[in-house]
């Protein structure tokens, strides 16, 4: 082989080598840090799960050792209580089977539909499908996802905000499972799915605020439920009415154990009144890439005085359906935003964002598609 092209042979392996090297160290900086996590903290929780049930079984252990020393001395049963667990905070009343209304009073917050758990069916299904089966059972049901109750006045109307992108398959599991939960809350809803469209990274909490604000042209909503498409609750007393807001409804996720990752964690599935979102400026603009738009929502909702609420026990659990964050990338410079939450509230959120939508109306959602780029949230010193 002549040397020329020995050579062109060596520079074009040399030239495969180093792009194979870039290409696996730019995936092990903005995507593997954040599997990482939460591959750790799944070990975490197993771990903390693990030490719990040590202890159960090892306090069970001593009672039986005290129990049976003590009867064996004084022929008597130990006397004292071992169970040195929380009391159980009792159970929300819900109205009885048979209870009515009527179509001229306000719909009532806990009915006797909701029975608490619900099964939960992650099996991929056609959009189709989906459709087909509401618009059977509802004849009233109105293009683009709006539905409200006949039988009563809705306590509340509810935009379910929805970010988007390469998640088809999801999106259909999401709307299958929650429209019945909604109908049986008798809450007045309609789902807005605002898909990102472009090359730049996914901007989750850009596309809230675009959301939010095309929902509030159709109506005056009372509140806002930020929803991930991949979030499926387990309870349908897991209300999503507009009471005790600001709301952190996604408590316990099964990809976690089913334990809260830290205090602070405002991800999943969250609501705001119509008036809390503006009073926070929204979301901010500027996260590109998964991780810290949430964390930044919960230092606004503190800065403004407000305190979230959570569902009690296992009525915030939720099951995720599986996926890996498939073609987006970890937001590295999320922490030096955090770090600056306060000062950026006034200046990066509904108050800065400009952007130019297309709303279509689907049978089961109202679509809006729009292409973000970094200068339509223009900020003078990130």
């Amino acid at each position: 082989m002549p040397t020329h092209l020995r050579f062109r042979r060596r520079s074009f392996l040399g030239l495969l080598f180093l792009f194979s090297l870039s290409t696996s160290a730019l995936y092990f900086i903005y995507s593997a840090p954040g599997i990482v996590n939460e591959y750790l903290f799944m070990v975490k929780a197993r771990g903390i799960h693990f030490q719990e049930n040590v202890q159960k079984i090892g306090a069970q252990v001593l009672e039986q050792v005290v129990r049976g020393a003590y009867s064996g001395i004084n022929g008597t049963d130990y006397a004292y209580d071992f169970n040195q667990s929380e009391p159980e905070v009792p159970a929300t009343p819900y109205l009885p089977e048979g209870f009515t209304y009527l179509p001229s009073q306000v719909c009532p917050e806990r009915l006797p539909f909701m029975k608490g758990p619900v099964e939960v069916n992650m099996s991929e299904v056609v959009l189709e499908e989906v459709e087909r089966a509401v618009v059977e059972q509802e004849a009233h049901w109105l293009r683009g996802g709006l539905w409200k109750p006949d039988d009563c006045i809705p306590r509340w109307k509810v935009a379910i905000l929805v970010p988007f992108r390469n998640r088809h398959e999801h999106l259909p599991i999401l709307l299958r499972h929650l429209i019945p939960i909604l109908q049986r809350q008798r809450l007045q809803f309609a789902f807005y799915v605002i898909e990102q469209a472009g090359n730049e990274p996914f901007n989750r909490a850009m596309l809230f605020n675009v959301g939010f604000r095309e929902a509030m042209k159709d109506m005056h909503w009372d509140c806002m439920i930020f929803h991930d498409v991949d979030h499926l609750m387990e309870s349908d007393r897991n209300y999503y009415g507009c009471s005790d807001m600001p709301r952190h409804f996604a408590v316990q996720l099964n990809k976690y154990s089913y334990m809260l990752p830290y205090q602070e964690f405002f991800g999943g599935v969250s609501g705001l009144t119509v008036e809390q979102f503006r009073k926070i400026n929204g979301f901010p603009n500027g996260f590109w890439g998964w991780g810290g738009e949430d964390d930044d929502l919960w230092n606004r909702v503190q800065y403004a005085g407000y305190t979230v609420s959570r569902p009690p026990g296992e009525m915030g659990r939720y099951m995720s359906i599986p996926h890996h964050h498939r073609g987006e990338v970890q937001f590295l410079g999320r922490y030096t935003l955090l770090r600056r939450s306060k000062e950026r509230q006034g200046l990066d959120g509904l108050n800065n964002l400009r952007y130019t939508p297309l709303v279509s109306r689907r049978t089961l959602y109202t679509n809006v598609t729009v292409t973000l780029s970094r200068d339509m949230a223009p900020v003078a010193d990130y």
